[in-house]
């Protein structure tokens, strides 16, 4: 029967489930010597079998989005609208390290609620890191406007137009793992704001931005304009979370960059592309 939990709570208890399980499924193949795509692959099965089961136990009525699962037209017309990435991450997820080591932290698991047209609730789990940031328990930011900004980017492909957005702000660039990683470092004060430009879905911002939203964090696209979610399309291919003391000179920095390339906004990738979207 489903419980009294608020969706802030149920948010937390999925993301931290999966977590869990995503954790046991990597040790014990780890163990077996599996390969990075059988790790990859049975992470993303299980994470998403048990976020599914869960929210179907607990939000009989609610429709779900998930980057493992077939799109459900339904959604649409719902008023109620769970989008969740099982496994955000998984190249970061699947590098276990050697014998004896624990392997990389920088993954991360995304569970939202999209409610008649607002993201309303959320947590973005870190398992190996032990940590989880939810809309229950809204973290306390980072305050006050750095002599340096930091820019969180991807470890392994960092997009041309960050790279020249950090040289027009002067900017340091602080590389590192998954969608929800880079998001959610802002709150950890590793960075100062994460841009992205590359190519996304809807589950890769849903829950960090709802996330960075309770906190207090600036969320937009590239140009400034709001994010929405429960599209028919679901491609979100740009993203801003970013400190509010920084925000505006991240913006504007944007803009002078894109008018000198002869756009009106960043280019971006189609999800199908080589892009931290596809990982």
């Amino acid at each position: 029967m489903p419980t009294t939990r608020t969706d802030d709570e149920l948010a937390r208890q999925a993301a931290d489930e999966a977590g869990r399980a995503l954790l046991a499924v990597r040790a014990d193949l780890a163990a077996a010597g599996a390969d990075a795509r059988s790790i990859k692959d049975a992470g993303d099965r299980r994470a998403q079998e048990v976020l599914a089961s869960l929210l179907a136990a607990e939000r009989p009525d609610d429709a779900v989005l998930s980057e493992e699962a077939a799109d459900d037209p339904g959604r649409l017309s719902a008023a109620r609208v769970w989008i969740v990435d099982p496994l955000d991450g998984t190249r970061e997820f699947s590098e276990v390290g050697g014998p004896g080591e624990d392997g990389r932290t920088d993954w991360a698991v995304h569970v939202a609620l999209w409610q008649e047209g607002e993201l309303v609730a959320g947590a973005v789990a870190l398992p190996a890191a032990g940590t989880t940031y939810g809309t229950d328990e809204p973290p306390v930011r980072p305050t006050g406007a750095p002599q340096v900004i930091r820019l969180a980017v991807s470890r392994s492909r960092p997009p041309a137009f960050v790279t020249a957005l950090a040289a027009e702000l002067g900017a340091e660039l602080v590389p590192m793992g998954s969608a929800g990683v880079k998001a959610t470092s802002v709150l950890r004060d590793e960075a100062d704001a994460y841009v992205h430009a590359g190519g996304q879905y809807e589950w890769d911002s849903a829950a960090p931005v709802v996330v960075a939203r309770a906190a207090g964090l600036h969320t937009s696209r590239v140009d400034g304009s709001p994010l929405v979610y429960n599209r028919p399309d679901p491609t979100l291919p740009d993203l801003v979370v970013a400190r509010p003391e920084v925000a505006g000179a991240v913006l504007d920095a944007i803009a002078r960059v894109a008018a000198r390339e002869g756009r009106e906004q960043p280019p971006t990738t189609t999800p199908d592309a080589p892009a931290e979207a596809t990982r």
